[in-house]
């Protein structure tokens, strides 16, 4: 199982029974919760209407009393609340008065009018001078019939007159009680899609910075290695940073013997050329003679000198895990490179163009400067005599693209997958090779900046180069 899923099942885990605690508990507390609620409101109503019942018992007509008037009135008078979406039509109290022996004076009902309650607890402990209270069912084979009754003490002065009750059913709270177990249910299910939602996007999230690192580990292997990813986290930055350390550092060996190899290969022909002219030196040959090959050793021995430059350069560059970009003003670059190379671009007779454009660049200027100048150098050295390089920069899909495009000669098919590789080189115009570190750089630049770069043939001839960078 991928770690991504392990990680999403156990935090959904994690959720689940701690919503599955959380809710249990507030679905257990929501019945007595709401019994201690009502029974409240039992105690200030009976202690209120035992005021009441004082007169009627005293006045020896408690059947008829103020008391009993008052809930003939309330039966006659049906009324309907709405209370927040549970309707009430009826008066659900039940409210009996008996005397200080426990014998019921009057009923609400009507059903217990001289009987004996003096054994219920309710009128039992408050006749003892205690809090009564009791919950009887309504039906013996109906455990859900139950009715909770709270007493409170008929007075005058200190004497004890009797005992009020009032009882409310027990199944008029369950529509209050359902209701708010169902929302406590629908809340627990919201809270657990919320968190598999938010679990998902996390898993996503650390699938992808990981997918990006596993990318790049699987393309250390290849020619063209991809940019290092931007993880998003202090961690996986760490870690990206640390695959990029091991990637230089397993480059290093398998490097090294390349570019001693290449040194090699590519010193042979100038050291070979220094050598004959010294050896023809040695012979004492006419002025015009000497002034000849001590020109080819100064010139072999600068060819050297810049395949070392080129050299040192590369493997500095490769070296680099990071950049800090800044701004870089691309009008005042395209400007620069293109006065640098005028002289040679006129003595060779083509023509420079820039089109116009204001935009900014995101990058370390100097290596972008040396890059673009690089693609500038490849684009003169294959363009022939009345040719023209067109340097633009464009943005596109979040994207800047600089774009160098020639004229000349174009790519060989044989060569399109190779430009890149370091020391590979095509014969220029005028017949000689380069160093074949140019192109290699440039890609090296691109790779820093996190973009890509191309080199592929224009369908009217001629190469085009894209150095595609993102934006801020």
């Amino acid at each position: 199982m991928r770690i991504g899923m392990r990680l999403l099942l156990g935090y959904f885990l994690i959720v689940a029974i701690a919503a599955w605690f959380v809710v249990s508990i507030f679905v257990q507390e929501v019945k007595p919760g709401v019994r201690r609620a009502t029974e409240g409101t039992l105690i200030d109503t009976a202690t209120l209407l035992a005021e009441f019942a004082q007169a009627d018992i005293k006045a020896g007509n408690p059947r008829h009393g103020q008391l009993a008037q008052a809930f003939s009135r309330l039966n006659q008078q049906p009324f309907q609340a709405s209370i927040s979406g549970i309707t009430k039509t009826r008066n659900e109290y039940r409210v009996y008065l008996t005397d200080a022996r426990g014998i019921v004076l009057f009923d609400s009902s009507g059903a217990a009018i001289g009987q004996d309650y003096s054994r219920w607890n309710d009128v039992w402990l408050t006749l003892q001078g205690k809090y009564g209270a009791r919950s009887s069912p309504q039906d013996a084979s109906n455990p859900e019939s139950t009715v909770m009754y709270v007493a409170a003490p008929v007075r005058d002065g200190s004497a004890l007159l009797g005992v009020l009750s009032v009882g409310k059913p027990n199944s008029a709270m369950e529509p209050v009680i359902r209701r708010s177990e169902r929302r406590i249910l629908w809340a627990g299910v919201a809270l657990l899609g919320i968190a598999l939602l938010i679990g998902f996007g996390v898993v996503l999230w650390i699938n992808r910075s990981i997918g990006g690192l596993v990318r790049y580990a699987d393309s250390v292997t290849d020619e063209h290695p991809l940019p290092l990813p931007k993880p998003g986290s202090s961690e996986l930055r760490r870690l990206a940073l640390a695959l990029e350390s091991m990637r230089l550092k397993l480059e290093g060996k398998s490097y090294i013997e390349q570019y001693v190899h290449a040194l090699t290969h590519e010193l042979k022909s100038p050291l070979a050329a220094i050598r004959g002219a010294a050896e023809i030196l040695r012979e004492g040959p006419p002025p015009a003679i000497v002034e000849k090959f001590s020109a080819s050793i100064l010139q072999q021995n600068l060819r050297m000198q810049r395949l070392v430059d080129n050299l040192l350069q590369q493997a500095k560059l490769e070296s680099r895990a990071e950049i800090v970009p800044q701004a870089v003003d691309s009008a005042l670059l395209f400007r620069t490179l293109c006065e640098q190379r005028e002289a040679v671009a006129s003595s060779r007779q083509v023509a420079l163009h820039v089109e116009p454009g204001d935009l900014l660049l995101w990058g370390d200027a100097a290596l972008l400067e040396q890059a673009i100048g690089n693609l500038l150098d490849n684009a003169l050295d294959f363009t022939p005599a009345g040719g023209e390089i067109t340097l633009s920069a464009k943005q596109l899909a979040g994207q800047t693209v600089i774009t160098v495009a020639d004229n000349g000669s174009g790519i060989p098919d044989y060569a399109q997958d190779r430009v890149f590789e370091r020391f590979y080189s095509l014969p220029r115009s005028n017949g000689q090779k380069s160093s074949g570190l140019g192109l290699a750089f440039v890609q090296e630049v691109a790779r820093l900046h996190r973009g890509t770069i191309s080199l592929v043939n224009r369908p009217e001839g001629g190469a085009q180069a894209r150095l595609a960078l993102p934006e801020k």
